[in-house]
């Protein structure tokens, strides 16, 4: 595809290329000549090759350089061509289709017009770098209607994305261990992609893994693997056919093992007794060892049903198939919330769940949008997070009668609403009693309520 893709990549240059072209000859008349461009088109053409020239040269120090460049490259390159092609397309509405000609398309809206997309393509790219450092939290409350005795809640902390290469190291991991401390976690779960698909990619792998040894869990620190944790060329996000199977570098499994990060490759684990966790290989890159990975039901087929069932898969997909096989919490990655505008509008024409939290049947499914980068070195219109998630188990019928204020008892009361139990998981979370000026008393409740969408 890369290949492929390659004439329309040159093409797009060279449009931007003219385009810029003639925004400087119209501040700058003097800029008519070759010899004036010989300068911005050498630099131009670097940019735009520098991937294939990290693509081709060895592994060290300038490879990393360029392999950067290239990704610095790629971010300012997509809001250069929306804003150029935003302002052609303003101007051809406005000068020929419209009868604005003898004001839109002269010399003077062509020099505000450029400045006006610098400035827009600048605060992207620089707000997009820096956005892209800062690891948020994302907390998602979850109630489970299961009793565990000896827990009556657990947090559970979510991450996803890592992307351990070029673009993300050391730096960016101690950040991320800094807010998953913070959470007082009971566990911690990493939802694939941990790699950036080049285990050379990985930068001081000591010290990183040193890093990521200082998680703090009850439980411990569980993975599974992504699409990306496999060994594979890329080039410009683009990957090669190649007639042996795509699985993981054994340097990579021995990172975890170094990380203190126990790897679930299509198995699970009953943690104290208490709850299950599986860790599913990817979709479509099941790695070593495994052709098919096993389906929802072959996944539950010898839990017990009773107690609590977490599910960590990389890409957000059989959701409904989870959810009938019993799965209470499915928790995944791989989307990085589009990563940068529009790719975060668009991404949700692809997923049922694209970013964020779901409920699906009696399933929570949550999708993060992930610590580190693929590709262009930054984040616009999305964040990097962690994702906290307390997982509170309780019957819930078990809700009602709440007190209120004085002494006062507020009863929910049930009604038949068609078949039974269709309403049965309705139960009181707060209330307030409030007097106005009138001095009446007026009463505000916040009811849990868990029905079909068309009868809510």
């Amino acid at each position: 595809i890369a290949i492929l893709l390659a004439p329309v990549y040159l093409l797009a240059n060279f449009y931007l290329l003219r385009r810029v072209m003639g925004w400087v000859k119209a501040w700058f008349p003097f800029f008519r000549t070759v010899r004036h461009w010989a300068l911005p088109v050498a630099v131009q053409a670097f940019l735009a090759c520098s991937i294939v020239i990290a693509f081709f040269l060895p592994e060290g120090r300038l490879r990393r350089v360029m392999k950067l460049i290239g990704n610095y490259w790629l971010g300012v390159l997509l809001y250069v061509l929306l804003a150029v092609i935003a302002a052609d397309l303003l101007r051809l509405l406005l000068g020929y289709v419209l009868p604005f000609k003898h004001i839109f398309v002269t010399t003077k809206m062509h020099r505000i017009a450029g400045c006006a997309c610098a400035l827009v393509i600048l605060a992207a790219s620089v707000w997009g770098v820096i956005n892209a450092r800062i690891i948020h939290v994302t907390p998602y409350d979850v109630t489970v209607d299961k009793t565990v005795e000896g827990m009556s809640e657990m947090k559970v902390v979510l991450v996803a994305d890592l992307h351990l290469g070029y673009n993300i190291g050391e730096k960016q991991m101690q950040q991320m261990v800094d807010r998953i401390n913070e959470q007082d976690a009971d566990l911690v779960v990493i939802a694939g992609d941990i790699f950036d698909n080049e285990w050379e990619a990985v930068d001081e792998p000591e010290t990183i893994a040193a890093t990521l040894r200082s998680i703090r869990s009850k439980y411990g620190v569980y993975a599974c693997y992504g699409n990306h944790d496999i060994e594979e060329a890329v080039l410009a996000g683009f990957t090669f056919r190649q007639s042996e199977k795509k699985e993981s570098d054994p340097r990579m499994d021995a990172f975890l093992k170094d990380a203190n990060i126990t790897l679930l490759r299509d198995e699970g684990t009953l943690i104290d007794g208490k709850f299950y966790l599986y860790g599913r290989p990817d979709a479509h890159r099941p790695g070593r060892g495994i052709e098919t990975r096993k389906t929802p039901d072959e996944i539950t087929a010898e839990m017990d049903k009773g107690k609590p069932i977490i599910v960590l898969d990389h890409q957000p997909k059989e959701l409904q198939e989870l959810a009938d096989a019993g799965v209470d919490l499915d928790l995944c990655g791989h989307t990085h919330d589009g990563q940068m505008f529009p790719g975060n509008l668009t991404i949700r024409l692809m997923w049922e769940n694209a970013c964020g939290y779901l409920k699906k049947g009696q399933m929570h499914n949550i999708v993060t949008s992930g610590v580190g980068l693929f590709g262009p070195n930054m984040r616009v219109g999305t964040k990097a997070e962690i994702a906290p998630s307390p997982f509170i188990l309780e019957k819930i019928k078990g809700r009602t009668p709440s007190k209120l204020p004085g002494g006062a008892v507020l009863v929910l009361q049930q009604k038949s609403m068609g078949p039974p139990n269709r309403w049965s998981h309705t139960f009181l979370h707060s209330a307030e009693a409030v007097r106005d000026d009138g001095g009446a008393v007026k009463i505000y409740a916040q009811i849990y309520l868990q029905a079909p969408a068309s009868e809510v």
